[in-house]
């Protein structure tokens, strides 16, 4: 593999930094991924932060439901076979 030098403005530097000592990676693997990404290549499974804006966007479905999926389905009725 060769090496290319490139400057980077300090916050990205900074946002580099802070996912691979997360991620515990080094920060040529987060560049080559980010750079990698920008070409189509695989993905990495997104997190919460993908999704905040979906979190709590269906109405009528209780708070706990991800803590008592089993309950609330029961309490609508879901499973139980239907008179005909």
């Amino acid at each position: 593999m060769r090496t290319l030098t490139v400057r980077l403005p300090e916050p990205l530097v900074a946002e580099i930094e802070a996912e691979a000592e997360a991620r515990r990676q080094s920060k040529s693997d987060v560049v080559r991924e980010r750079l990698s990404v920008g070409r189509g290549a695989r993905r990495r499974r997104p997190g919460v932060e993908a999704i905040a804006d979906l979190i709590g966007a269906v109405d009528r479905l209780p708070g706990d439901l991800s803590a008592r999926t089993k309950a609330y389905l029961e309490s609508t009725g879901y499973g139980r076979n239907r008179h005909r």
